[in-house]
């Protein structure tokens, strides 16, 4: 039996780029900000990224979620960037917000978008009733693969 994998990112099988699958028989998770799948290609090496939080470069965290979110995505491509890595190059994302409920996800998906366009990587949100330091209202880790 064969199974075929539709893909909206075509990679072939020498590329090193990973390959987004969003099959036709789901729901498009694409206007919520993510993919259902992303393949790894074989002999990539991948690196993992620990959570990034609102903190900017002070240490300072404001109390709005929204100014959280937007920083903790600034210290991500900023991470991504000390490892010489760019945001089409994570596969994968932890999502975790504190006292999550729907009017957070406009939020979250307008600055997944942002950083991320069209090459969407897998995505899993966690609510979660606090962080690791109290006033943190959400953080993000990353899965990235480098040639």
């Amino acid at each position: 039996m064969t199974i075929a994998i539709p893909t909206t990112t075509a990679a072939s099988e020498t590329s090193s780029r990973p390959s987004i699958i969003n099959p036709p028989n789901l729901s498009d998770p694409t206007p919520h900000g993510y993919s259902t799948a992303v393949l790894v290609p074989a002999g990539v090496r991948m690196a993992f990224l620990s959570g990034q939080g609102g903190h900017d470069a002070t240490g300072g965290l404001s109390a709005d979620f929204a100014t959280q979110v937007k920083q903790a995505y600034a210290n991500l491509g900023t991470a991504l960037e000390g490892i010489g890595a760019r945001p089409d190059q994570v596969v994968k994302l932890t999502v975790y917000v504190v006292d999550h409920d729907m009017s957070k996800l406009a939020v979250l998906t307008e600055c997944v978008k942002a950083m991320f366009g069209k090459t969407l990587p897998a995505q899993t949100l966690v609510p979660v009733p606090r962080l690791a330091i109290d006033p943190m209202l959400f953080e993000v880790e990353a899965v990235v693969v480098l040639p």
